[in-house]
């Protein structure tokens, strides 16, 4: 089951996969429900709350099995990362990827735990609470008819300036529209929307329990983060040069499956994801992927064990042991965590001290997917850091050139043009085409950068493993003010 993208590591669509995995075995230990056992075919809310605990999960961490009276669904949260169980017959139930949960009981018909994929976990406790907030976008008696009224984003000493949508030529009914009708329900797990143009935030909106304290895991948005430090490690000559050859700058690794290709790797291929080894999350007959290399003891190692399927630099493939292992070199060569890294020379001059960032690449990650926690405020910083070429508040962060290089055209991964652990991606809002970089993870994490706009949008989310509505409302409710432009 497929869940997170930490980078997926740190970064990875990997990490989420196997978080889903998790979850879908929570789902699998047994509950006594009589009454929804007998109809056979309806669960209600109430025989659902049965289910509620703390229960084990892999590598000895919890997760918390939730009942929705929104949508009258069971969730597996792992972290404050939702998945979705759907009932099936009397305990037994089906995730996103369609993975089996089934929960157990003992001779007295009293949950103990659940099973999925022939493992099992314990049930550890039933004393867990749950707000409804959670549940809904806003905590109001007839969403269906809630108005909204625009404020003005408040002015903090976050180094973030604020202003109005009064000359931002942002369409103020359009906004009015988007959120009307996200709290009506229509796009459903929207955390977040902030909108940043001519470097002010003139737009500022929450949903559900979130607010603009709250710190969101970014997934594979990561990766961009990760990017931008390997520029300010170049740049300070802790390593040469993007053309150093992996093999050479890990002599203590000895990879298996050796060949002349595996030689030619460099830190560029890491970065456009064109190492060439066999781990392709987007192929399912790919030798590589996320889940085995979340639940190995080095994901380094894992993934260029991997035999070669192609010349390095040749072909993009969507590889999260590819930025896990940027992040590694970083490390490496900086002699400093990537935590500690980011912290003194990246988010730190930003005023970015309330964040997360546990960079292991090994199975003790399994759950955090070695991915950045930062709030949607600290996201746009990084946005506007990258719109304004590396430049904060006078002082050149990320080498200029850095900046237009990584997020220039190096490979294709997925159909979709791909820079340096960066998106080049393009959304159309009618007939008028409005081209980006961005940088996105599971969920609905996304930072677009519009440059020939002076935009940059944000949206944080929870809807992992499923489409996050996040570009069809840029599309559709924030774009279209600039087609008569």
């Amino acid at each position: 089951m497929k869940i997170n993208f930490p980078i997926n590591s740190i970064f990875s669509l990997t990490g989420l996969m196997r978080m889903l995995t998790l979850a879908g075995m929570l789902v699998t230990s047994s509950i006594s429900l009589p009454a929804y056992a007998q109809s056979g075919k309806v669960i209600s809310y109430e025989q659902l709350k049965a289910y509620e605990g703390v229960y084990g999960y892999y590598d000895y961490t919890t997760l918390k099995i939730a009942a929705s009276p929104r949508d009258t669904l069971l969730y597996a949260i792992i972290n404050k990362s939702s998945y979705p169980l759907k009932w099936q017959a009397p305990d037994v139930f089906v995730t996103a990827s369609n993975s089996t949960v089934k929960f157990l009981r003992n001779s007295t018909g009293e949950l103990t735990g659940y099973t999925t994929d022939n493992t099992t976990f314990k049930l550890l406790s039933r004393d867990v609470h749950f707000p409804v907030q959670m549940w809904y976008p806003r905590m109001v008696a007839d969403p269906k008819n809630f108005i909204y009224h625009y404020a003005k984003p408040q002015q903090l000493s976050d180094g973030l300036a604020v202003g109005d949508l009064s000359g931002s030529g942002l369409d103020p009914e359009l906004l009015a529209t988007m959120v009307q009708k996200i709290v009506a329900g229509k796009y459903p797990n929207v955390h977040s929307i902030l909108i940043l143009r001519n470097n002010k935030l003139v737009f500022e909106e929450y949903f559900y329990e979130y607010n603009r304290d709250s710190l969101q895991e970014m997934r594979s948005a990561s990766k961009s983060v990760v990017s931008a430090l390997m520029g300010i490690a170049i740049h300070q000559g802790r390593i040469k040069s993007v053309h150093e050859r992996l093999l050479a700058l890990l002599p203590e690794y000895h990879f298996a499956n050796p060949s002349p290709l595996k030689e030619q790797i460099t830190i560029q291929d890491l970065l456009d994801n064109q190492s060439g080894v066999n781990y392709d999350e987007a192929w399912d007959k790919s030798m590589g992927n996320e889940n085995d290399m979340n639940s190995s003891d080095d994901w380094i190692k894992y993934t260029f064990d991997l035999p070669m399927i192609d010349t390095p630099g040749k072909k993009g493939r969507y590889n999260s042991g590819n930025p896990i292992t940027v992040g590694w070199l970083i490390e490496k060569y900086t002699g400093m965590p990537l935590h500690d890294f980011a912290a003194k020379y990246l988010f730190g001059p930003m005023g970015i001290t309330d964040f997360k960032w546990n960079f292991k690449p090994d199975r003790s990650n399994v759950a955090n997917y070695c991915q950045v926690v930062l709030t949607p405020r600290d996201m746009a910083k990084f946005g506007l850091l990258y719109l304004n070429n590396g430049l904060w508040q006078g002082k050149q962060l990320v080498p200029a050139g850095w900046v237009a290089e990584s997020t220039a055209k190096h490979s294709v991964v997925e159909g979709v043009d791909y820079g340096y652990l960066w998106w080049l991606k393009y959304l159309d809002a009618g007939n008028v085409r409005y081209h980006s970089f961005a940088a996105q993870g599971n969920g609905g994490q996304k930072i677009y950068v519009f440059r020939d706009l002076n935009l940059v949008i944000v949206t944080t989310g929870g809807n992992f493993n499923t489409q996050s509505p996040a570009d069809e409302l840029i599309k559709t409710y924030i774009l279209p003010a600039f087609n008569k432009r």
